[in-house]
């Protein structure tokens, strides 16, 4: 909900439809899901297993002659199947998912869907940039007057009988064709021309689209991570991996984990009713330091050994939940 009310200034600043929006936020979907499914997997296991425990189920499978790790499976096999669908989340749907996402939501900013020009009215399309439009057909302009005050050393003002909105890579161009300039500024400058193509440059300055690492595709991010030009971007790429390969195995620790706790303290000759307390406590803990971990890699050996200690958490649970 964060991430949507996040989106929100698109419908307010930009002027998007209702049916946009929720196209651009649809594709956000499956990043959440990605994120909170970890979580979603300890919720789950947490309270069936806690509802058979209050019921005395638990109590009666063990003196059936059925062990913890018994008991368990159901939630170990749902923390597989999790595991594996969020690996195809992370690794396929993710990536493909927010490459729709950033270019939709560039072309919602600064392309032909951000220009939404009035008929004889002036339109402030960004700080400083005001154009005014006798008619409009699509993309075809006629009778412009452009006004450009975005620096305040100088003013620029275009007239010209028709134009044209084109879309390039630095955004909205547009080609005017039969009119008259003025520029203003140490001095003034008039003259007319037959054709003008003029940047509209609406592109923020600090908008850099051309590296973003959840758009990037799993096998070109594994040949990023070696490539040596995009050093100073190592420690992003390791964390986007850790985010694609490390984060599903948590939905396996956290289903192991949680039934541990909640399994062997049902089983204790004095049940702990803080046992739904310990979990959530200890599932916060480790996925603190997981994140905090996942962060602070720099290198292909951190990668190497956060991935060992999370096997290694795991095996250790495991053994704790198989003692007899």
């Amino acid at each position: 909900m964060m991430q949507i009310m996040s989106m929100m200034k698109f419908l307010l600043k930009y002027g998007i439809d209702l049916g946009s929006f929720l196209g651009l936020t649809s594709l956000m979907i499956p990043f959440i899901a990605s994120i909170v499914m970890p979580f979603v997997c300890f919720i789950a296991i947490i309270f069936v297993y806690n509802k058979m425990i209050s019921d005395n189920e638990v109590t009666v499978m063990a003196a059936s002659g059925l062990s913890p790790v018994q008991i368990a499976k159901p939630a170990l096999k749902l923390g597989c199947v999790l595991t594996v669908l969020n690996l195809l989340l992370t690794t396929v749907v993710v990536p493909q998912s927010q490459s729709m996402f950033y270019d939709m939501q560039w072309n919602m900013k600064y392309g032909m869907a951000h220009m939404k020009l009035q008929e004889g009215a002036f339109t402030e399309i960004s700080d400083g940039l005001v154009v005014y439009v006798e008619r409009v057909s699509d993309h075809d302009l006629n009778q412009i007057m452009l006004s450009d005050m975005r620096h305040s050393e100088s003013t620029n003002t275009i007239f010209a009988e028709t134009g044209k909105l084109v879309t390039t890579v630095r955004g909205l161009s547009l080609i005017m064709k039969n009119g008259a300039l003025q520029f203003s500024g140490n001095q003034t400058v008039t003259g007319t021309f037959d054709t003008f193509d003029m940047d509209l440059n609406i592109v923020e300055k600090n908008a850099n689209n051309s590296f973003r690492v959840r758009r990037i595709p799993t096998m070109e991010l594994l040949r990023v991570v070696f490539d040596a030009e995009t050093y100073k971007r190592h420690k992003m790429v390791l964390t986007e991996l850790c985010n694609r390969f490390l984060t599903p195995l948590m939905n396996l620790v956290l289903a192991v984990l949680c039934a541990t706790i909640l399994l062997r303290s049902s089983l204790l000759r004095r049940r702990a009713s803080f046992a739904p307390v310990v979990a959530v406590a200890s599932m916060a803990s480790v996925m603190a330091l997981y994140m905090s971990l996942s962060n602070m890699i720099g290198s292909l050996t951190g990668f190497a050994l956060l991935s060992i200690g999370i096997v290694a958490l795991f095996c250790g649970i495991f053994m704790v939940l198989s003692k007899k």
